[in-house]
């Protein structure tokens, strides 16, 4: 494959053609919390401070990333140890992906020459460092965490295909054949516990949103409420295994970050859970209006003599009914 140039020059230090800033970046609840900050990032003079809160926060790797001093040395400790931390600047981040990319087009014959690897690189570093382009957010996540920073660990149960052979294979660790794919379509089968079934998919789904990738199922193939189960009992229905995902998918942060997983989830029109599966999100939103104004109310109601009110004694003076157990059912 032959890359022509189109932004950079051969020779040109593609990271040295932009102006550079450090910046702060932090991140905070509504209620003022703080969910991330960094003080020191490095970022491409013309960023927005969105774009630079967007890529410190989210993209950034935070831990196992050799840290450096002004001069560019590894650091280490007084064992001679490197100091590891998170990564501090968009070209760090954007050097292991382009730079990863470029290293298994080479290993796999993808260039003409070693002109053409290097124009690659350099083309898109151009390209993501001026915002022309930019990969999906698993990439971000995970590609070249192996190859720049020699990070690894223990097998994920992730599969890849062996181009040598052609075959697939489990990988021995996540980081050297890692997840870079943002979006999966899973199948589910009408049992609780076997591969492939319900809890399975649990699993599979937790696997793919700790990398940051989303998932989805057409959920079609479960009994309904009520149907007959092999043992002699009834099915306690399709809706009681949906609330289950929706708990595991809220729980993890996608990816390792602040991002909540992405999830879908399908149901055929001729699937007896139909109408509960139409109204499920209804009744979520109906319950958090309630809760809303509900403490809306409460609120409003607080005067001086009834500063020493608990909330509960406040609604019952209102009349309010106060469900504390906040079980998820509206």
């Amino acid at each position: 494959m032959r890359i022509e140039r189109k932004f950079t020059k051969d020779g040109v230090d593609v990271f040295s053609s932009i102006e550079w800033t450090t910046r702060a970046s932090k991140i905070s609840n509504l209620d003022g919390s703080v969910v991330f900050e960094m003080n020191d990032a490095k970022v491409p003079a013309d960023w927005s401070q969105l774009a630079t809160d967007i890529m410190v926060s989210k993209y950034f790797r935070k831990a196992g990333v050799p840290q450096l001093d002004d001069n560019g040395e590894v650091l280490k400790d007084e064992d001679g140890k490197v100091i590891t931390g998170p990564e501090r600047s968009a070209q760090q981040v954007i050097h292991r992906l382009a730079g990863c990319w470029r290293y298994w087009g080479e290993t796999h014959g993808y260039f003409d020459t070693a002109k053409d690897a290097q124009a690659f690189y350099d083309e898109i570093s151009y390209m993501m460092l001026n915002q022309m382009c930019a990969p999906n957010s698993p990439q971000w996540f995970n590609t070249g965490l192996n190859w720049a920073y020699d990070i690894n660990g223990p097998a994920q149960g992730h599969w890849y295909t062996d181009p040598a052979t052609g075959e697939t294979q489990l990988a021995d660790d996540a980081y050297s054949h890692p997840q870079p794919h943002a979006c999966f379509i899973q199948s589910i089968k009408d049992s609780l516990v076997n591969e492939g079934g319900i809890m399975d998919l649990w699993t599979r789904e937790a696997r793919l949103f700790k990398y940051g990738s989303g998932t989805g199922t057409n959920f079609s193939n479960i009994r309904a409420e009520s149907e007959p189960l092999s043992g002699g009992g009834k099915s306690s229905g399709l809706m009681s295994f949906l609330k289950i995902g929706d708990r595991a998918a809220g729980a993890i942060k996608s990816g390792g970050t602040t991002r909540r997983a992405a999830k879908m989830v399908c149901l055929d029109l001729d699937h007896p859970d139909i109408d509960n599966f139409v109204n499920w999100k209804v009744r979520e939103e109906i319950k958090v209006a309630a809760l809303v104004e509900g403490f809306k109310a409460i609120k409003n109601a607080k005067t001086s003599e009834a500063d020493l009110e608990t909330v509960g004694e406040t609604a019952e003076r209102l009349g309010l009914q106060l469900d504390y157990d906040f079980n998820g059912e509206a």
